[in-house]
């Protein structure tokens, strides 16, 4: 309910929020690997070091990526967790509900982003989630495929597993939920996007009390990712295919039709072609959005050429370049009553607020996990530094939180009376 109530108030929140949150979540989910490799080497081997890079992979390979699923049978190899790696992020990605946030970006090079967020999110943060998993089914004696969540983020982090998984709920579902507001208020305009995020919130959170839900959420993401990927695959065909075959990218407005029936049929057939492959399972499901996205830029191409984005329309054409000009030059009347240099803030407080979340908040969880990994000679020694990483690191974020906020909003108000023309330390 929390995050329903963050993506309400709207983009600026849900951007404040994944500000303070991210660079925590990449150091604890990294640490949370670290602390209990150590118990899964000894649970393994009887020894709580490796000696290299090499036993590591070993370990690995021996405890969570073995090629045999939970029954027993041979699972998912590398490239199956590729494809899924792809089909999970395909409704994001594919689908383009990225742009939801990326078009407030000022530079196309801020893209980049998302591949930093996957880079930690889902690949550093898998692999150490698999190793979390297997100790923690390993000391509490049970199947992986059993484990929680909260099980293993208290083995690994202590009372700071209960936070972050908190936190990784939020910075995965405001983002979400902020753009499923944005969608269902194109399909209900007269409605205002608050009231139709918190209508789609309170679905979410009611479907977040049925665990069949998250147990399922491979088939689920790429089902979802299935379904949106035809439409990334229109705008693709609009944005980047029809400018080098000199059709109108803008077609639909120029020939003054309201309903785009060539996106529509498009989309229809590759929700059939795709789900139809999944049906006679001529490939893994995780693969289905290839093909489908394919299928999707070259029908739509072809059925727009038929419906006229071929065609010349001089006089709307014409009309368009001049709403263009006055959007322009309302957009650079903006800019010079909104235009200001970006104030950086030198005061001695900020710097030292600065230096307390990044020292106390990240760097000192991340040091006290390499101590449990690298200077655990012993079981004894591996108990006592990981119970000091758990002492510690609760107190870590909590400072971490309260300074990184604070930070934050001695900086919106800096840029707040920079705006404003009058004196920030007033």
């Amino acid at each position: 309910m929390i995050a329903v109530l963050v993506a309400y108030y709207g983009f600026n929140v849900v951007a404040e929020f994944a500000t303070i949150c991210t660079p925590w979540l990449m150091v604890m989910f990294t640490a949370g690997g670290m602390v209990l490799i150590p118990s899964l080497n000894e649970a393994l081997t009887g020894y709580t070091t490796l000696a290299s890079f090499s036993d590591f992979v070993n370990l690995a390979g021996t405890t969570v990526f073995t090629g045999i699923n939970a029954e027993g049978e041979p699972g998912i190899g590398l490239w199956e967790v590729i494809g899924f790696a792809w089909a999970a992020n395909t409704f994001a990605h594919f689908g383009l509900i990225d742009m939801a946030l990326l078009r407030y970006a000022k530079k196309s090079v801020y893209g980049l982003c998302t591949a930093t967020g996957m880079m930690f999110g889902h690949y550093i943060a898998w692999i150490s989630a698999a190793l979390m998993g297997a100790a923690t089914a390993s000391i509490m004696k049970l199947s992986i495929a059993v484990v929680s969540p909260g099980d293993v983020a208290y083995y690994a982090l202590g009372l700071t597993g209960f936070v972050i998984v908190i936190i990784a709920g939020w910075t995965t579902a405001n983002p979400n939920l902020y753009r499923a507001g944005l969608a269902a208020q194109a399909v209900f305009p007269s409605i205002a996007r608050q009231k139709v995020t918190l209508a789609v919130g309170a679905a979410v959170v009611i479907g977040s009390c049925f665990p069949f839900i998250y147990r399922s959420i491979l088939p689920i993401l790429a089902y979802a990712g299935l379904v949106l990927v035809p439409i990334g695959g229109i705008v693709f065909a609009e944005q980047h295919i029809f400018p080098r075959l000199g059709y109108k990218s803008n077609w639909l407005r120029l020939k003054g039709v309201k309903d785009n029936m060539p996106a529509l049929i498009t989309w229809a057939i590759c929700l059939v072609f795709g789900f139809a492959l999944n049906f006679i399972n001529i490939m893994p499901f995780v693969y289905l959005f290839l093909p489908t996205w394919a299928l999707s830029i070259i029908l739509y191409t072809i059925l727009a050429k038929k419906a006229g984005a071929d065609k010349s329309y001089p006089e709307a054409e014409k009309r368009e370049q001049e709403f263009d000009r006055k959007v322009a030059e309302y957009h650079a009347q903006l800019a010079a009553q909104e235009s200001h240099i970006p104030v950086e803030d030198t005061s001695v407080l900020t710097k030292g607020i600065r230096a307390v979340w990044i020292l106390i908040g990240l760097v000192l969880p991340a040091i006290l996990a390499w101590r449990v990994l690298f200077n655990s000679p012993d079981l004894y020694d591996y108990y006592v530094n990981r119970e000091l990483f758990y002492d510690l690191t609760i107190w870590c974020t909590l400072i971490y939180f309260v300074f990184a906020y604070w930070g934050l909003k001695r900086s919106k108000a800096l840029q707040r009376s920079a705006m404003a023309g009058t004196d920030p330390a007033v």
